[in-house]
């Protein structure tokens, strides 16, 4: 199966593999520690590829840039569950080390990425009332 647009982005597989790797540490804890941190981060986390991939699909770049918004607060949101399941002894030294350079190259992107959308949908607004404009004065 040939890989659609958003899946050759290196922040989709960014965020794909930050929530394999989460996947994977969570399914190890035990059943309180899932069924509360872990389930809330496991949510988080892939909620920001989910919506790199809707933005992706949508019509407009508003729309575009408005999933891209939600997936930059998603990647907040994981970390601030990384942040308490660490401070919970439920992640160890080693899994944060295998975890920081994923976020570390992911936030940059995914913030970038967000900038370049929106300078799209900027741009594509600007023109448009440009063109209303020059309607209104003929």
């Amino acid at each position: 199966m040939e890989k659609t647009n958003f899946e050759k982005l290196r922040v989709y597989q960014l965020s794909e593999t930050l929530a394999d790797t989460i996947w994977n540490i969570v399914l190890k804890w035990n059943y309180l520690a899932q069924n509360t941190v872990g389930r809330q981060m496991i949510e988080a986390c892939d909620s920001i590829g989910a919506n790199i991939a809707e933005g992706t699909g949508r019509a407009t770049l508003q729309d575009n840039r408005r999933f891209k918004r939600i997936a930059r607060g998603s990647l907040y949101e994981t970390q601030h569950w990384l942040r308490r399941a660490y401070r919970r002894s439920l992640l160890t030294a080693k899994q944060i080390e295998t975890l920081k350079p994923i976020i570390h190259e992911l936030s940059p992107k995914l913030n970038a990425y967000y900038r370049s959308v929106n300078s799209a949908a900027i741009d594509q607004r600007n023109k448009a009332q440009r063109t209303k404009y020059k309607a209104q004065k003929i």
